[in-house]
């Protein structure tokens, strides 16, 4: 066995046939497999739900007021002027 069949695997996916001519077409028209497709829409939604777990997490131990607080304060020094638009 290779290391790319290792690193790989076979999933029989089952899809309406509304969904997979929507895919093939897209695929298609992006010059991508529907494979390729398939496999990066579920990359993008695990990415979703772990950034949406991370900030859940997070979210528990933030203090609102001291945050607010800091962006309220006043001071700092103005930006350089190389970093001005």
């Amino acid at each position: 066995m290779t290391r790319k069949q290792r690193q790989t695997s076979i999933y029989p996916l089952r899809l309406p046939a509304s969904l997979k001519m929507a895919v093939r077409e897209i695929s298609r028209e992006d010059g991508t497999s529907i494979n390729q497709f398939v496999a990066t829409a579920v990359a993008e939604k695990i990415a979703a739900l772990r950034t949406a777990e991370f900030f859940a997490e997070r979210s528990d131990g933030a203090d609102i007021e001291a945050a607010r607080r800091l962006l309220r304060r006043s001071g700092g020094k103005p930006p350089h002027p190389e970093d001005r638009r």
